[in-house]
Formats: structure tokens, sequence, C-alpha cells
């Protein structure tokens, strides 16, 4: 997955703001996997995934219709906000920490 910068955060916690609770970790979860996969294929191929783009999470969720930034008052957006940066959290010590 290529480097996370803020606009990533700020998009992948837009696309979980549109989801139901229920789904905002699973969906996370997918996220990782399809930026992943994806940033493999531009490596390989020079270009990016036809479906999930170049690799960043901004990339992978501006394909879909994203609702307008909530403010930073709105709990829920909060939540979907610390989903993405508890993910991105998780993602980097299990790389840290190989089994």
């Amino acid at each position: 997955m290529r480097p996370v910068l803020p606009g990533d955060a700020v998009a992948a916690a837009r696309a979980l703001f549109a989801r139901p609770s229920g789904e905002r970790p699973a969906s996370m979860a997918l996220m990782l996997v399809r930026a992943q996969a994806a940033d493999s294929y531009r490596k390989r191929f020079g270009r990016a995934h036809p479906v999930w783009g170049n690799g960043s999470l901004m990339a992978l969720v501006q394909r879909e219709s994203l609702p307008p930034e909530p403010l930073l008052d709105d709990p829920d957006y909060c939540r979907c906000l610390a989903l993405v940066f508890s993910a991105l959290a998780d993602r980097r010590t299990a790389k840290a920490c190989p089994a």
C-alpha cells in the first residue's frame, strides 16, 4: 500500500461514514487489502489497477460516491476517523512484529 497521507485517512473515514456502523470494521479491513493489492498491481504493471486505483486509500474510495466531510463535532464521524487510525496503527504494528 502506498504511504498514507492525511487526505487518505479523511477519504477512508468518509467512505466508512456512508456505511452502517456494524459494517465499518470489515469495510476498513477490506480497504486495506484492496489498497495493498492495487499497489502490488501498480508496481508489477506500471499502471493503476482498473478498479482499485494506484494503491492509495484515497484512490480506492474515490471511485465510490462519498458523502461530504462532516465536521469534527460529529461523534459518528470521529468514530470513523478513529477506526481508520486504529486500523493503520494495527497494520503498522503487525508489519513491525513478524510472526
